[in-house]
């Protein structure tokens, strides 16, 4: 049996999912949720650069091959068909936030449960994988006899092979109001040249995750970055972010400034830049209010270490109404569900008013409806003078219509 669990965010799907496991032999159930866990070693020391600087990687920390243990045939199959052969001996840590879905599902099929439940299995993937996991779902269910349950905020994902739908109605209160985001103060640009990137190449030991990339982005340019699982997008803002230390071994000028430049730090630099990714939202793991979160944004943190003042608290309540999350603002970052998770986090990113938004993923387990919602914030925020945008999605629906330039990258061999 093969059925689709559906509903908006935050509307029961996860607590009916949690009722279901509580109710069932755990030796029998696999379920994933695709929260970009790596696992209790790896989580507890995570924060949000350590993908990129793999000098503080702890010597523990597990390689793919490490966390799979042995394989047989059908299991290296598996990773063939996930293009995940070539990943074995990298370290969790460094996945991309695609390969880490792959690989857990890679993970759990090989387990052979007899019930499996996915949450959002096809987020964060290419289009190819995409298609391969639908085809792959539906053979390991037939040819295994495995009760297949897929959780879904997005209902173009659902499989045209979906024999039953348990549908949740929306149960939290829809608090959307608009914000004149185009009368809001603009921010003062110092270059026209927003980036500019000359023969950026990106080593990790034996792997080349970038290699020769020249780019400019001018002021007031939106650009959709991508390309498949793995070939790079993410390390390649984490270069504009100023989150990665190879960025100072390269030739990167951001906003007019030579990166590493004497008198220009690393803050000058992410005060100007509005940020949501995967791996952000993995690096909250402090039991702290929704309200703090998107405040973070206000000082460029990952948590709050300064106190709001209140003309900040309200400008961080004006962005929750934005995302329809304000009646959040006091609930717990980690207990709200993780569509509601991502709006948060969106409102930070737009909470200080960037010159650069750079959006990796940013409709990442959204329902229908609020991914719209989305869009439309993007659209009338990069409708302003000298806002400029990149945006990472592997779905080309998401692509809001202001887009005007396009960055696809090739997967090193």
């Amino acid at each position: 049996m093969i059925t689709a669990i559906v509903g908006r965010n935050a509307s029961g799907k996860t607590q009916w999912v949690e009722q279901f496991r509580r109710q069932t032999a755990s030796d029998k159930l696999r379920y994933i949720a695709f929260r970009d866990s790596y696992g209790p070693s790896v989580d507890s020391a995570y924060y949000l650069q350590l993908r990129w600087n793999q000098h503080d990687i702890d010597a523990e920390t597990p390689t793919v091959r490490e966390k799979l243990g042995s394989l047989s045939e059908s299991d290296h199959e598996l990773l063939r068909l996930f293009h995940l052969e070539d990943s074995l001996d990298k370290y969790i840590i460094t996945l991309s936030s695609g390969e880490l879905r792959k690989f857990q599902l890679v993970k759990a099929l090989m387990s052979k449960p007899q019930i499996l439940i996915l949450d959002n299995p096809f987020i964060g993937l290419d289009a190819e994988t995409r298609q391969q996991l639908r085809d792959l779902l539906k053979l390991i269910a037939d040819e295994q006899h495995i009760d297949l349950y897929l959780v879904l905020a997005k209902t173009d994902d659902m499989p045209d092979y979906v024999e039953k739908t348990i549908e949740f109605p929306q149960s939290t209160p829809n608090t959307q109001s608009t914000l004149n985001i185009q009368t809001s103060p603009t921010s003062l640009i110092s270059s026209d040249e927003v980036i500019q990137m000359r023969n950026v190449t990106i080593r990790y030991g034996e792997r080349t995750i970038l290699k020769d990339l020249n780019w400019t982005v001018h002021s007031g340019e939106r650009w959709a970055l991508t390309g498949q699982n793995g070939s790079g997008k993410s390390t390649l803002l984490s270069l504009i972010c100023a989150d990665n230390p190879q960025a100072y071994a390269c030739d990167i000028t951001l906003f007019g400034y030579h990166r590493g430049e004497s008198g220009v730090s690393i803050w000058d630099i992410k005060r100007r830049i509005g940020y949501v990714s995967p791996e952000l939202a993995r690096s909250y793991h402090r039991d702290i209010p929704a309200l703090r979160v998107v405040a973070s944004g206000l000082k460029d943190t990952v948590g709050l270490y300064v106190r709001a003042n209140e003309e900040e608290k309200e400008q961080c309540r004006q962005w929750m109404r934005v995302f329809g999350v304000e009646h959040l603002a006091d609930r717990s970052f980690l207990q709200i569900s993780s569509g509601e998770q991502r709006l948060v986090l969106l409102a930070r990113a737009f909470v200080k008013n960037p010159e650069l938004l750079i959006l990796d993923e940013p409709l990442h387990g959204l329902d229908d409806e609020n991914r719209q919602l989305v869009r439309n914030v993007i659209e009338t925020f990069c409708q302003r003078p000298d806002k400029t945008l990149i945006m990472v999605t592997h779905y080309e629906e998401e692509l809001p219509p202001c887009i005007t330039h396009r960055l696809v990258l090739k997967k090193q061999k």
